[in-house]
């Protein structure tokens, strides 16, 4: 039986692998989910419901049908948290941890898998990498606990707030969305806490750690914080996120929340510019934010964060080279470079497509759910968005949409943590090697 299950899965490309590893944990996480235990009230809850709940946790998205902090039980809410953090760090990466600690051999197979599900440049050294990667988790999201822990002791006592300050911090790192606060199922309720600096910032910092990528740090770590000896993945994901939270910060700054004070207005717009690309909280009410911050919101969520992190989205490295390459072609400049280092076209041409699948996507979604519910087509873009960049933020139509449009937004998320590239290449066959170049004759584009 071992030699057959080998013989099956060498037989599975990496990219079937690790859409297959996603798959698996949503319907057991729904199976859990389903149980009596779960629910507040028993057999209260819907199949559907805990599919879509699963499916959000594991593709650290964060929207949801039914208040996590009401409805679930803390069997229930064990369920999501664990949900959120095999998410986070990956199914893949999370077997492998497993193998490491219970002493297994981890074979070349196994290797190549990891390497795959990270991401990581180079096969070499990639159990070391795995287990940089878990202390780096555990270490972040322990800090992020006990710097939340003064905010939630006070106010729910020692067991509760420690319980919250975990949760929150875990939710936070792995870009996810999910609270325990809230008493609506439409919006996060850190928008009671939205003027506490001390929660700002801490899940700000959170948030941004996650979404930045592990590579990223262990390249940070490697070269001791100098800038001139970074890869140039590192510097690009660096600038182009830095990029991608201070223009957004800057329009909502001046151009929403003119009702609040200078310290909320502040928060409020910093906020909204870091967890919109991927994070799912928010401390915004959406119903008070003009239509044009909606649609950059919408940018910044199909955007999401960066390669080999918790967040989902395009990747800031997509974002960035897209807008090379188009700069390099309108200044008619052949090669497309960066940081003294050039871009293959296979880079430019994988970035292209992402956008595309994620375009073509985006509007089909926006399309199908705006005609079966009867919803203006923003709302229905902003919630497609929200879920192909698994992100969580809702303008507050997810709990009332109805079966098919509630499974397009689990194929959306499913399809965001995993990866368009990922999906893809697991759908196809095999390359056939070239056998020759077919004469070449240009068309009129623009």
């Amino acid at each position: 039986m071992k030699k057959i299950t080998q013989k099956i899965l060498k037989r599975i490309s990496p990219f079937q692998m690790i859409t297959l590893s996603f798959f698996l944990v949503i319907m057991a996480g729904s199976l859990l989910l389903s149980l009596p235990a779960a629910t507040v009230e028993e057999g209260s809850c819907r199949y559907l419901d805990a599919l879509f709940t699963s499916g959000s946790a594991v593709c650290v998205t964060g929207l949801v049908v039914q208040n996590t902090a009401t409805y679930w039980t803390s069997f229930g809410k064990a369920v999501i948290l664990v949900l959120i953090q095999i998410g986070g760090l990956g199914v893949i990466t999370v077997v492998v941890a497993l193998s490491i600690f219970t002493g297994r051999r981890i074979g070349l197979w196994q290797r190549n898998l990891m390497q795959n599900s990270v991401n990581a440049p180079q096969l070499a050294g990639i159990i070391r990498f795995t287990k940089y990667l878990l202390i780096f988790t555990g270490l972040t999201e322990f800090l992020g606990a006990a710097a939340l822990a003064p905010v939630f002791i006070p106010k729910y006592h020692l067991a509760d707030g420690l319980i919250k300050s975990v949760f929150h911090s875990i939710s936070a790192f792995c870009n996810a969305g999910f609270d325990l606060l809230g008493d609506k199922v439409s919006y996060s309720s850190l928008t009671s806490m939205r003027g506490n600096l001390l929660l700002n910032i801490v899940i700000m910092s959170l948030i941004i750690t996650g979404g930045l990528g592990f590579l990223t740090w262990a390249d940070l770590y490697r070269c001791r914080f100098s800038w001139s000896k970074l890869r140039m993945q590192s510097r690009i994901i660096i600038v182009t996120s830095a990029i991608l939270i201070i223009i957004p910060f800057a329009l909502f700054f001046f151009l929403e929340f003119g009702d609040c004070s200078a310290k909320e207005r502040f928060l409020l717009s910093l906020f909204q510019s870091v967890t919109t690309r991927t994070a799912g909280f928010n401390t915004a009410d959406f119903s008070s934010m003009s239509e044009g911050a909606k649609l950059v919101m919408i940018l910044l969520m199909l955007i999401g964060g960066s390669p080999g992190s918790t967040a989902g989205g395009m990747k800031t490295t997509t974002f960035a080279v897209i807008c090379m390459a188009s700069a390099a072609f309108i200044r008619r400049k052949k090669d497309v470079s960066a940081f003294g280092r050039s871009l293959s076209s296979q880079v430019i041409q994988e970035a292209y497509t992402l956008l595309m699948l994620y375009v073509c996507l985006l509007l089909a979604g926006t399309y199908l759910i705006s005609t079966l519910e009867k919803l203006p087509v923003m709302d229905c873009m902003f919630e497609s968005a929200s879920a192909l960049g698994t992100v969580g933020l809702t303008t507050g139509i997810t709990p009332s949409l109805g079966t098919a449009s509630k499974l397009i937004l689990i194929l959306f998320m499913y399809f965001g943590r995993v990866g368009g590239l990922t999906l893809a290449f697991s759908a196809s066959a095999q390359p056939k090697p070239n056998p020759g170049k077919l004469p070449e004759e240009n068309i009129m584009v623009g």
